[in-house]
């Protein structure tokens, strides 16, 4: 109970120590946007917030911590670790207490528990993968997302520093990975994969398709007949794996490499972010020793990032692209992310949740969305009321409440 009070006094103090900075009191017409160095903070009162009302939405999402234990290796193994081949095989690592920010017209005006703590965020982490992909597309590595995947991708030769040799047991077994070789796959294109409809079929990391949220059936497992591309949404991380490994064929470098230069250094990001892949998932790219990344913390690794580079990464899809008056991504990558999915319509490219007639978050206007992950991690991204919230560690079926709760402050 006491730690419980300590985190309201906590979020209490974080929200009237803004409203007594000295801070303009208007708000400029234009968009700010934080530098490295220095991210402003205003009061609640120049914003047109009620400042009780937006301490009991804080106070909500504190008391609705999510019920998963903060050891991510003990929620890993109570959760994901149940399925078939569920061992996790990245890094793991506690996570800390509930924690956010709450950012309007670009200005901090609340935050709570450990903004610049470094937690694992899990399916955000997708959302990251499909900016990568839509840096690809805008450099025309990628012509488009309609092309079919197995036309970039070639003969991948896995690393393992412990064979040298073959053994007779692995002798004829295939040296090399082809992913997209299946007569199913080599009809899989890159929108069917951003959108989580393409059924790929496979192992990748020691991990089959089929064991991700395996059916209650265990006789559909190992089937053959494979959905027509685009029909059935699934959501899938060994197929998410699979688009992160024929990215990084695409780009011919580290996908993190690729992201710090484009995207998270231009929008001022901390140095402390990390984007892990599994111990098994190295690869040789030409003639050098690569990690293919993982697009979440269902088996480990995934994205470990702190709220406030969240933050900025929100800041930066809520303007399509633009920070600051540099396009770092088009705005038209934006506006194809968010349109939806045929077989989903609250989907559209990872991990960009839709609002579609408010069935996602009743509470909010039908523009919005959410960049969110397992956790529940959330980035939810308002155009309307040009607001970012970086939510962490909330139970998910309380997300929605709390943002009727945030929009109701609104004075």
């Amino acid at each position: 109970m006491s730690r419980i009070i300590f985190l309201f006094a906590l979020s209490f103090f974080s929200i009237q120590s803004f409203s007594q900075k000295k801070q303009k009191e208007k708000v400029e017409p234009a968009s700010y946007f934080p530098s490295r160095e220095e991210w402003q903070r205003q009061s609640l009162s120049s914003h047109g917030f009620d400042s009780i009302k937006l301490y009991k939405a804080i106070q909500f999402a504190i008391e609705h911590e999510s019920k998963q234990p903060r050891s991510m290796e003990l929620s890993q193994a109570m959760t994901f670790g149940k399925e078939p081949f569920g061992d996790a095989v990245g890094p793991l690592a506690d996570r800390g207490e509930p924690t956010g920010l709450i950012i309007h017209h670009g200005y901090i005006i609340a935050e709570w528990g450990e903004p610049g703590r470094v937690d694992m965020t899990h399916s955000v982490t997708k959302s990251f993968l499909s900016t990568v992909i839509g840096l690809a597309v805008d450099e025309k590595l990628i012509r488009s997302v309609q092309d079919t995947v197995a036309n970039y991708v070639g003969p991948i030769e896995p690393y393992d520093p412990t064979v040298i040799n073959r053994t007779a047991e692995q002798f004829g077994r295939p040296e090399l990975l082809k992913p997209f070789a299946t007569p199913h796959n080599r009809t899989l294109t890159w929108d069917v994969m951003l959108r989580q409809t393409s059924d790929w079929e496979g192992t990748l990391w020691g991990k089959p398709d089929w064991a991700d949220r395996p059916d209650a059936d265990a006789s559909k497992w190992m089937r053959n007949k494979r959905n027509v591309a685009g029909s059935v949404w699934e959501y899938n991380d060994v197929r998410v794996n699979a688009l992160a490994l024929a990215a990084t064929c695409v780009w011919r470098r580290p996908l993190p490499e690729v992201l710090k230069n484009y995207i998270m250094d231009p929008i001022g990001a901390s140095p402390t972010w990390r984007w892990f892949g599994y111990r098994n998932s190295w690869i040789i790219l030409d003639g050098k020793i690569v990690q293919s990344v993982s697009g979440g913390g269902h088996w480990g690794g995934g994205m470990f990032i702190n709220a406030y580079d969240l933050a900025r990464f929100g800041l930066l899809t809520l303007h399509k692209g633009n920070w600051n008056g540099k396009q770092l991504l088009s705005s038209a990558w934006f506006d194809e992310a968010r349109t939806p999915t045929n077989a989903q319509p609250t989907y559209g490219y990872m991990n960009y949740f839709l609002n579609t007639d408010r069935k996602y978050y009743p509470n909010a206007p039908a523009n919005a969305y959410a960049h969110i992950g397992n956790g529940t991690n959330v980035i939810y991204v308002d155009p309307d009321h040009d607001l970012v919230m970086v939510v962490r560690w909330i139970e998910s079926a309380s997300m929605n409440e709390m943002i009727g709760m945030v929009l109701g402050a609104f004075k």
